[in-house]
């Protein structure tokens, strides 16, 4: 039986532009706005269905203008590029925070292999919110 991760902390920290969140395991994240803005779980950069995935580039100066908390699974962060449909769950949040590395890489390679400079800045996207319609 697995037991639901719960927080026992969370702090945004405008200066280092990290998201620090601390676990009731004893594990504690420091979460870079840039990891959590370029693998935001929300439709606009998942896609809504495999091989429909974003791309995001451009965001390593995001930071976050407010967050909120999502009843008592998650919460809602707002970036300072208007994102704001990501909802991060708290075992989503522990997933960016134990696979950093990974994801740092994995991101890495996905920018290489389109050939996008990581600044680049994002095309402007029109209409709704999620790019696909």
């Amino acid at each position: 039986m697995t037991t639901k991760l719960q927080p026992t902390g969370l702090t945004v920290h405008q200066q280092s532009k990290q998201l620090e969140v601390s676990f009731d395991d004893g594990r504690r994240f420091q979460i870079p706005f840039e990891l959590m803005r370029v693998y935001s779980p929300s439709a606009e950069v998942q896609g809504h269905g495999p091989g429909q995935e974003v791309l995001q580039h451009g965001k390593r100066d995001v930071g976050i203008v407010d967050i909120v908390q999502v009843g008592h699974y998650a919460v809602q962060p707002k970036f300072s590029d208007g994102h704001e449909s990501g909802i991060f769950t708290w075992e989503y949040l522990y997933f960016l925070g134990s696979e950093q590395p990974d994801l740092w890489r994995q991101y890495e390679a996905r920018l290489q292999q389109a050939g996008i400079d990581r600044d680049a800045p994002m095309p402007q996207a029109g209409g709704h919110a999620c790019g696909n319609h």
